[in-house]
């Protein structure tokens, strides 16, 4: 068995946490491939690693001196080195980020990698595993775009050499050796990545909770652990806002239906969440999976009489959005009308453009604007055998006296997305949660509440 174990920046900010994460790997000899985040917080004061890092690219790029913040990041690597207790040319990897910013050659990807490098490269020092640089197995193309097909062929080739080996996430490197990185948390997606690469048979995301959540606990106050989600589920609720895993990062390993398990490095013997290709009916849960909320949306309406006779309708507004390059996220509609849903971070600096075009193309009636929209998606695989989900949903928020904005429900039944004012999302929220959770524990689903 091969397991692929990623650790997030909180699991490896201080040496006690590299303790915690040495004692896991060491009593599971499948755990074989580690993918280290760079140090997170150890405590509230602290700086993330990664945020010095873009701190020092800044002044580096502004002829600064930049011989505070490297010495910040020295202290942070420094601790952990002397608390494991291991030797390590520290200073003389330090001197070769600090040579390369005063040549002049200040890449912002070498720079911001330098974090899961320098963890990387401790990390497998302490475990005794092989140290391989993620620049020479995690491929990006000439234009920073991830190159799949290379990347699988160098994991395939790195596993038949390397029985045991730290991998840093989040960055890689073309043909060249010029660095590119995922987006920020891009660990997650490495970790997938490997877990594809290397074949595994299950993939480790440990990071400081022990497990997924049903809602948000800044929002829900202790809300209940989810214990097992599907792949599916696990999208829309990253998608819609929950925090999660890494948008990208299931990808790799749902095109190998590798399962993946979410645990607590503080926590080690808790059970985590585990999300599956399909999750067995015998599994039960909640008929609600989870809860996840996104704000800052716009909403678009248009009103014309005989709507559903113009063949051409919807076409003709679909035409105006790809033309300004927007990103519809939905376009609930009726006979007469029709509405869209669109981040307004896209549509701000396009809203009186966009809507002249409307007007042009479509010939509207009426076409009005609604700003600060907040959508709330409720997920869950088990909804589709609930009568009365909607019902319960639309309830909930009527006693807490919420007005619905917008309502939209695919035929799969695995979601519904209900649009509310942004001022009203976190009581929203909270309705949803308390009616339908209090509804599950009534009928005697088995459900963990977190501390």
């Amino acid at each position: 068995m091969t397991i692929v174990c990623k650790f997030g920046g909180s699991s490896l900010a201080n040496s006690t946490q590299f303790q915690k994460v040495a004692d896991i790997v060491r009593e599971d000899p499948d755990r074989r491939y580690i993918i280290p985040s760079a140090p997170g917080k150890a405590q509230k004061s602290d700086q993330k690693v990664t945020d010095l890092l873009i701190l020092l690219y800044n002044m580096a790029i502004h002829r600064l001196s930049a011989n505070e913040v490297l010495q910040m990041i020295e202290a942070r690597y420094r601790e952990i080195i002397d608390g494991i207790g291991i030797r390590f040319p520290l200073e003389a990897e330090l001197d070769r980020i600090r040579n390369t910013i005063a040549d002049g050659r200040v890449e912002k990807a070498y720079v911001l990698s330098r974090g899961e490098y320098l963890n990387g490269k401790i990390l497998a020092a302490y475990l005794g595993f092989d140290f391989v640089d993620a620049k020479d197995v995690i491929r990006f193309d000439d234009d920073g775009f991830w190159d799949a097909d290379a990347t699988y062929r160098s994991l395939a080739a790195m596993a038949s050499e390397h029985e045991n080996a730290v991998i840093p996430g989040f960055y890689g490197a073309n043909d060249k050796g010029d660095i590119f990185t995922f987006s920020r948390g891009g660990s997650d997606l490495t970790g997938s990545i490997v877990a594809h690469g290397v074949g595994a048979d299950l993939y480790e995301n440990w990071t400081d909770v022990s497990g997924l959540l049903a809602a948000d606990p800044s929002i829900v106050n202790s809300p209940a652990k989810i214990h097992s989600i599907s792949y599916q589920e696990l999208r829309e609720l990253s998608y819609s806002g929950a925090k999660v895993m890494h948008d990208e990062a299931m990808f790799p390993v749902i095109e190998k239906n590798i399962p993946v398990v979410i645990k607590n490095t503080n926590a080690k013997d808790e059970d985590g969440s585990y999300i599956l290709g399909s999750v067995p009916e015998e599994a039960g849960g909640a008929d609600i999976t989870g809860i996840a909320c996104r704000k800052g949306f716009d909403v678009i309406n248009i009103e014309k009489y005989r709507m559903n006779r113009d063949l051409a309708f919807h076409r003709k507004v679909l035409s105006v959005i790809e033309a300004n390059d927007l990103y519809l996220e939905h376009m609930p509609s009726s006979i007469d009308s029709v509405s869209l849903v669109i981040s307004g971070r896209y549509l701000k600096n396009k809203t009186e453009q966009v809507l002249a075009e409307l007007q042009t193309f479509t010939n509207a009636d009426r076409i009005s604007l609604d700003h600060n929209i907040a959508l709330i998606t409720v997920v869950g695989r088990n909804m589709k055998n609930r009568i009365g989900m909607s019902a319960l949903i639309f309830k909930a928020l009527a006693d807490a006296e919420v007005n619905i904005r917008v309502i939209v429900q695919g035929a799969s039944e695995m979601n519904i997305i209900i649009g509310v004012l942004e001022a009203e999302a976190e009581k929203s929220v909270r309705a949803i949660y308390d009616a339908a959770f209090s509804d599950a524990l009534s009928n005697g689903e088995d459900l963990e509440y977190t501390e």
